[in-house]
C-alpha cells in the first residue's frame, strides 16, 4: 500500500522548482499530493495542469467548500517545504487563514507526522517573533529543519532557490514515519 505525502508549498523561492520535490518523493514511493498557498498556486497558475498530471491529484489552494467531498487522500506525513518567513510565523501563531497553514494546523493535532523546512533569507530569520514561532511548532511535534539538517537561511538576495535540499526533508520524512505493511 502506498504512502500518502502532502507536500505544501509556501510562497517561497524554491517553489518555482515544487515538481522536483514531487519528483523526488514519488522517487521514494509516495503518492504525492501537492497543496500551495494562494500566493505560490499564482506563480504555478499557468502550468497547474502540469502539476495535477504529474501527481495524479488536484493541487488544492483553496479551501473546499462546504459540502464538498474531500478531493485528496488521507496525509500519512505533511511535509511544509518551502515554510516561507510570513507562513511560519502565521502557523506558529495558529492563524490558519490558508488551506495549506489548516491542514498543517490540525494535521499535527491528529497524530500525523509534519516535517517543516523554512526557505528565507537572515534578515527575515531576525525577527523575534520567527524564534517564537519556531519553538512553538516543535513544542507541538513538528519537526522542523534548519541549520546543517535541513535549510541555512543565506544572506538577503543570495539565495539558490535552484537548490533547495529537498532530499533533507523527505529523510526526515523517512526516519518518523513507518513503513506501511
Amino acid at each position: 500500500m502506498t504512502r500518502v505525502l502532502y507536500l505544501i508549498a509556501c510562497a517561497a523561492g524554491p517553489t518555482e522548482y515544487v515538481d522536483e520535490g514531487v519528483r523526488q518523493a514519488q522517487a521514494r514511493g509516495w503518492d504525492t499530493c501537492l497543496i500551495l498557498t494562494p500566493s505560490a498556486a499564482r506563480w504555478w497558475e499557468p502550468r497547474m495542469a502540469e502539476l495535477e498530471n504529474l501527481t495524479g491529484h488536484k493541487v488544492r489552494s483553496q479551501y473546499k467548500l462546504p459540502g464538498e467531498k474531500d478531493a485528496l487522500p488521507k496525509a500519512d506525513a505533511m511535509l511544509v517545504a518551502p515554510l516561507s518567513c510570513t507562513s511560519l510565523n502565521k502557523w506558529g501563531h495558529g492563524i490558519a487563514d490558508t488551506v495549506a497553514l489548516g491542514l498543517v494546523s490540525e494535521g499535527v493535532h491528529l497524530g500525523v507526522s509534519v516535517v517543516a523546512m523554512p526557505y528565507f533569507n537572515r534578515a527575515q530569520g531576525a525577527q523575534p517573533a520567527v524564534a517564537r514561532s519556531i519553538a512553538d511548532l516543535r513544542a507541538q511535534g513538528v519537526v522542523y529543519l534548519d541549520g546543517p539538517a535541513g535549510y541555512e537561511s543565506h544572506p538577503p538576495k543570495q539565495g539558490n532557490a535552484s537548490a533547495f535540499p529537498w532530499f533533507r526533508a523527505l529523510d526526515a520524512i523517512e526516519t518518523i514515519v513507518e513503513p506501511r505493511p
